[in-house]
């Protein structure tokens, strides 16, 4: 057999070459191990997850979401009491304020990823947020309450209750209207207004209600969205005489208002049973405890329906009583707010989504867990979320609380329903 010099010098060559290259391949992955152990993948390192968030502390308005701040806390300190998740605790570096401001959100959500090097941001709870788009293009995780369009259709934003502005032909919630109809055994021949404010995002949930109530059977009376969102009216008059005619020239059974701000309904509600209204009172907001405080809000609101997209602090459900016992011992004698409960829970996703990533842990493998198509994570806290469907649509779960004498009820406990595509 005659064996070439040239082939067998090739040959040579070409084991030498595939050996260093194997040899480079399996340094390179030790290296990026290593790198990834010693805080290259950022706020991550052997022994923690760096996350903080961004919230409307202050407001010209007053409004102030800054609770959540301390039910996010809460729930980290548990996770990290029972060990942290795959070994590593949760390092919670707090909150920025944006102000309800969209510019200074963007850049406090750049502060905490390119500053302080946060690995996601838990919770963003701010309805002006600003930070979407760069957090979007950096591939940044961030959850909490998904009020406005800047967290629909993302890849990166994770609402606890879903995406709460849908886009026409996506899903839309009917588990409050539905909800209601169960709670008055039925909503045939039964009628029901909406009173909006004349901002977008009111303008925006006053569409999306009134399809709920009118899924569920109810007859829709009317929708006004004339009343000024910058303050309360000097007279409500004209709205209570709008609404008391409503229905073929007598009252609606249920007036829904989708205002942002106790004031606005303090005065919508006192106004409409001074006008003899009996029928129902219901919104999103007034379950507060903040009210009980206050006499005269306490009065008006008096009867009144909430519509929380969790599980209420009255119930005797074990996860309610595991989060008071949580905050109660991050905070101890700390008043429970609605905004409280959106910053646990947010918590409680990212880590459920921590522990479903594993150990080897990147931006990009959390995202790709939360998005590919089989994560679905429920809980009776909070009822359940499934992505990627819900960066689109609502987790279609709610509960509803009546406010008799002083003192919050649960009137019906936390419950999901399927959604309709928005008309």
């Amino acid at each position: 057999m005659i064996v070439r010099r040239g082939a067998t010098a090739a040959a040579l060559a070409a084991a030498l070459l595939t050996g260093a290259v194997a040899t480079a391949g399996c340094a390179a992955r030790q290296r990026g191990a290593a790198r990834q152990e010693g805080g290259a993948v950022p706020g991550v390192t052997g022994t923690a997850v760096k996350v903080g968030g961004v919230l409307t502390k202050t407001s010209a308005s007053g409004y102030s979401t800054r609770d959540a701040e301390i039910g996010a806390r809460a729930r980290f300190e548990r996770a990290n009491a029972e060990g942290g998740v795959h070994g590593r605790r949760i390092d919670f570096v707090g909150a920025e304020d944006d102000g309800q401001d969209a510019a200074k959100g963007d850049a406090a959500a750049k502060k905490l990823v390119q500053k302080d090097q946060v690995f996601a941001l838990v919770p963003v709870h701010a309805p002006n947020f600003g930070g979407a788009a760069f957090l979007e293009q950096q591939g940044v995780p961030w959850f909490g309450w998904a009020t406005g369009p800047q967290w629909c259709g993302t890849r990166t934003g994770f609402g606890y209750n879903g995406c709460l502005a849908p886009k026409r032909g996506d899903g839309s919630q009917t588990w409050w209207g539905r909800q209601m109809a169960e709670l008055l055994g039925g909503a045939a021949g039964r009628s029901v207004y909406v009173q909006t404010s004349d901002s977008s995002g009111s303008k925006y949930g006053g569409t999306t209600i009134s399809q709920s109530f009118t899924a569920a059977g109810f007859e829709l009376a009317g929708v006004d969205s004339g009343l000024p969102a910058a303050a309360p009216p000097p007279d409500w008059l004209p709205y209570v005489n709008k609404i008391m005619t409503a229905d073929g020239g007598g009252p609606p059974d249920v007036v829904v208002s989708v205002i942002a701000g106790t004031k606005f309904n303090v005065g919508l509600y006192a106004a409409l049973k001074r006008a003899g209204y009996q029928g129902v009172l219901t919104d999103a907001t007034s379950y507060d405890a903040a009210v009980l405080e206050d006499p005269a809000s306490a009065k008006a609101l008096d009867g009144v329906i909430a519509a929380p997209m969790f599980e209420p602090f009255e119930s005797t459900a074990p996860e309610i009583a595991r989060l008071r016992q949580d905050v109660e011992k991050a905070a101890p004698g700390t008043r429970l707010t609605q905004h409280l409960a959106i910053g646990y829970w947010a918590a409680d996703i990212f880590l459920d989504l921590l522990d479903k990533t594993g150990r080897d842990l990147t931006r990009e493998k959390l995202l790709s867990t939360a998005n590919d198509g089989s994560y679905r994570y429920e809980n009776p806290g909070f009822g359940r979320v499934e992505y990627p469907k819900d960066h689109a649509e609502p987790n279609g779960c709610g509960a509803l609380v009546r406010l008799e004498g002083g003192a919050f009820r649960v009137a019906r406990s936390m419950k999901c329903f399927d959604n309709v595509p928005l008309k």
